[in-house]
């Protein structure tokens, strides 16, 4: 039986799933069983020949490595090894992704195949401008696309994902205040359902964050906003379509009442896929947004990054943005980079980072916007609305809405009143999903709504693939209705690794592999 260290066991003893059947190797017919790279072996050895030094190490004073600590495999082995691993987790290339909120979308090759030509793959951040003529045009035109399709006249490319872009747009607004001498503005207000780097990221600049009320309907309490907007707010940040899923109807006074109270409006754009083409934020009455590149505009997504956040900003706060800039010299000079606070920059509150941000993301994302044109980037958001009110209507009578009036944006969000007297929890049927080959919907968040199963299909699924979604989702629906408990409760029977002590791996992580020691003969 193989132990996850840090919680109960991962595997069962006896049986390999609800048939009672376990390999003699762990593995699942063609489902290979993989240790650890680490626990492979071969240290006694290497995969590459590498030639004796010709020099010797007496001029380092000891500080030479007798080992590089990592096992030695050959390239054959090397390669199973990730394979087998890959073969462990979900992919948006296997299966529907339906998490809510992060818009898992497909990944056209088109986009990859660009971002691999050379002089884009191979650029060095520290390569002259004079030979970089090129990647700033392109960066030069994405910004042209991003400020267009929102109607915001400025934008900032370096931050690196949505988090860093929602630092950005504070230090932007922060640096207004204090350039208005409006510095004793301290509190950014919040929503409930927000996501949560909106107010970590608040917290993180040195703002108090206070929240905002949410109405039975799931958007923002107009009441209970104007009662706590004054002269010591600096910025309310709001998701728009919000994060149940549904478009703020009252966003515009919103707006007037945030600008009416010398106050900044951010909107966190990670829901821009829904309204990419058909509103413009800027329109709105929004003075900051971040966009993520990672979901909007198709670059990979997950992993750890690579990521992008660039950051359109209002007019009121562009002469904030950070370094650098592109601005065109005279004519026949081509681009160049502002990388000071002066000149056009004068005002700039500093830097995100120390170059211009994810160059590989940005050659995806303007491959995405020329390769579906304006009306393609309108029905993009067409469709995914679209995905998302099929989902909703098809489980309707199923599972529960948790706001069942009118339609929904890019995300049908579920609460857990069908399960009640089941005996079945949202926990237990996400694990459930995973033994039917489908990687679960977002469970529990947003927190307002009980239990809640947040579903984003994007607009890249087919009718075929959102029926069989919903077709996996019904039946674990009626088995679950039907008393057959034993098949959630242990679920997933049928993954790689069975249900882990979630909580006790958060709380007690073991994040460095150390081999155990063998005992010493006598």
């Amino acid at each position: 039986m193989t132990i996850q260290s840090v919680g109960r066991p991962t595997r069962p003893e006896g049986e390999a799933s609800n048939t009672g059947f376990q390999s003699l190797t762990g593995g699942r017919g063609l489902l290979q069983n993989e240790p650890l790279i680490f626990e492979l072996g071969g240290w006694s050895k290497t995969g590459v020949d590498i030639p004796p030094a010709e020099h010797d190490a007496s001029d380092l004073a000891g500080l030479t490595r007798e080992s590089v600590d990592l096992p030695g495999l050959s390239e054959p082995e090397t390669m199973r090894h990730y394979v087998r691993l890959s073969q462990k987790n979900h992919a948006i290339d296997l299966a529907i992704y339906p998490l809510g909120s992060c818009t898992m979308k497909h990944n056209p090759r088109l986009n990859e195949k660009v971002a691999r030509m050379a002089g884009f793959a191979d650029l060095h951040p520290l390569a002259p401008v004079a030979t970089t003529q090129g990647a700033l045009q392109l960066m030069d035109r994405l910004a042209h696309w991003l400020k267009t399709l929102t109607g915001m006249p400025a934008v900032a490319l370096a931050p690196k994902a949505g988090a860093h872009g929602e630092l950005c747009g504070l230090l932007c607004i922060k640096a207004a205040h204090e350039a208005a001498g409006q510095s004793a503005r301290r509190t950014v207000l919040v929503p409930t359902s927000a996501h949560g780097t909106n107010p970590a990221t608040a917290a993180f600049v040195g703002y108090s964050v206070q929240e905002i009320a949410q109405t039975a309907d799931g958007r923002v309490d107009l009441a209970d906003l104007a009662a706590k907007l004054g002269p010591h707010v600096a910025a309310i940040m709001v998701t728009n379509p919000n994060t149940c899923g549904l478009f703020e109807r009252d966003v515009i006074s919103i707006s007037k009442l945030t600008h009416e109270a010398g106050a900044y409006f951010y909107c966190d754009g990670a829901n821009f896929n829904a309204i990419v083409g058909r509103v413009r934020p800027g329109d709105l009455g929004i003075d900051a947004m971040h966009i993520n590149l990672h979901k909007t505009f198709s670059t990979p997504h997950g992993g750890g990054g690579p990521g992008a956040g660039p950051v359109v900003l209002s007019k009121a706060l562009a002469p904030f943005a950070p370094a650098p800039w592109i601005v065109h010299r005279e004519a026949g000079l081509g681009l160049t980079l502002v990388e000071e606070p002066e000149h056009e920059a004068a005002q700039a509150f500093g830097r995100m980072s120390a170059f211009q941000g994810q160059m590989g993301m940005f050659v995806r994302a303007y491959a995405y916007m020329r390769s579906h044109g304006a009306d393609g980037l309108r029905q993009v958001a067409e469709d995914a609305v679209l995905n998302a009110n099929y989902i909703k209507a098809r489980m309707s009578g199923v599972m529960t809405a948790a706001f069942p009036d009118g339609p929904c944006m890019h995300e049908a969000l579920f609460d857990d009143a069908w399960l009640e007297d089941t005996g079945v929890t949202t926990l237990d049927f996400a694990k459930a999903m995973i033994d039917e080959g489908f990687h679960p919907m977002t469970m529990y968040f947003p927190l307002v709504v009980h239990g809640a199963m947040l579903i984003e299909p994007t607009e890249t699924e087919s009718k075929r693939e959102l029926d069989r979604f919903c077709d996996a989702l019904c039946a674990l629906a009626a088995a679950a209705r039907l008393g057959d408990t034993e098949r959630f409760k242990g679920a997933p029977y049928l993954a790689p690794l069975r249900r882990l002590d979630e909580t006790l791996a958060a709380r007690k992580p073991k994040l460095i592999w150390r081999p155990e020691i063998q005992p010493v003969p006598a």
